[in-house]
């Protein structure tokens, strides 16, 4: 968990709960989006950024792994890691957990991209955004790659 970036945290609310007793399925990628928005604005593409740019993030493929229950007054973070990337693309798993807590909740492995929305295409990041890339790809070389990641849905015979 050392050097992961903390994108966002949040008490879970009761509109969020299922007729199981605990977080919606749908309300776990709602948290990881907002980390995805929180992770735009370390990386030099918040609000104002996208406004000049007209640069902004994609998500072309995400994947959930459910692990723990959340219920109802749980706090709960999403820390970022960001795997892998390229001139345009970024590999991230978000996780989440509860502050203080060391049981992961849920994992999310998405591949998000880089958008000119102008031109209406991918696009290289822009020199800001490519050098806090590149901090924080640099600050998340020496961890361990999530068991999580790359794994395919299937079912095991």
């Amino acid at each position: 968990m050392n050097n992961l970036l903390m994108t966002f945290e949040t008490p879970i609310i009761e509109d969020w709960i299922d007729y199981n007793g605990h977080l919606r399925d749908a309300f776990y990628f709602l948290l990881f989006s907002y980390a995805t928005d929180a992770l735009m604005d370390k990386i030099g593409l918040d609000e104002k950024s996208r406004a000049i740019s007209g640069h902004t993030l994609y998500t072309l493929e995400a994947h959930i792994n459910y692990l723990l229950e959340a219920k109802l007054d749980d706090v709960v973070q999403v820390r970022t890691q960001l795997i892998d990337r390229d001139y345009k693309r970024l590999h991230i798993v978000h996780h989440l957990y509860r502050p203080e807590a060391s049981q992961l909740l849920a994992a999310s492995e998405q591949l998000l991209m880089n958008i000119d929305q102008r031109a209406g295409r991918s696009a290289p990041f822009a020199a800001q955004s490519e050098q806090q890339v590149n901090d924080l790809y640099n600050l998340h070389q020496g961890l361990a790659r999530p068991e999580w990641c790359s794994r395919k849905i299937q079912i095991r015979k």
